[in-house]
C-alpha cells in the first residue's frame, strides 16, 4: 500500500518571555483532518536554531520547572561565543542540543498516542524572536 504524507505549518507568536507552549490540541486537530482514522506517525519539527520540541506534563508546574532547569544548565549570561542580539543569546543556540527541534509520535486509529500526562510542547527561550513556525507532518498508509 502506498504511503500518504500530509503536512501543515503552524504560525505561532510566543511573545517576549521564555515559554513552553502546549501544541497537543493543534496536533490532534491536524490528525483529525490528515490521518483519517489511519495508523501512522506524526512528526513535529520546529525549523529554528533557538527552539525545541518536548514531551512534558503541563499545567502542574513542570513547564516552569523545565525553564528553571534550562537556566541552571544554560545560564543566560555572557559566557557564550555566539554573542549577537543580547547577552546570553548563545544559550538559545545551544538549547536544541538538549531539547531537540523534533519529535516523532505514534498515531493509532487517527489518534495521537501519548502517555496520560504527556503534552507536545514548543520550548522557546529566545525572547528576541517571538514569531515561530512548527511543521506537523503525518505519514501513514495511503488510500491505494
Amino acid at each position: 500500500m502506498p504511503e500518504a504524507f500530509t503536512t501543515r505549518v503552524l504560525d505561532l507568536t510566543t511573545g517576549t518571555a521564555e515559554t513552553v507552549t502546549d501544541l497537543t490540541l493543534a496536533c490532534e486537530k491536524f490528525l483529525a483532518e490528515a490521518a483519517g482514522g489511519r495508523d501512522g506517525l506524526l512528526h513535529v519539527f520546529v525549523p529554528h536554531t533557538t527552539a525545541g520540541i518536548a514531551l512534558i506534563e503541563t499545567g502542574a508546574g513542570s513547564d516552569d520547572d523545565l525553564l528553571s532547569t534550562l537556566h541552571v544548565l544554560l545560564p543566560a549570561d555572557d559566557r557564550y561565543q555566539h554573542r549577537h542580539d543580547r547577552p546570553g543569546h548563545g544559550r538559545d543556540h545551544v538549547l536544541p542540543a538538549l531539547v531537540p527541534p523534533h519529535a516523532t509520535l505514534p498515531v493509532v486509529g487517527g489518534s495521537l498516542q501519548l502517555g496520560g500526562w504527556q503534552s507536545v510542547c514548543l520550548v522557546d527561550t529566545n525572547r528576541g524572536n517571538p514569531e515561530r513556525q512548527v511543521r506537523l507532518s503525518f505519514l501513514g498508509p495511503g488510500s491505494g
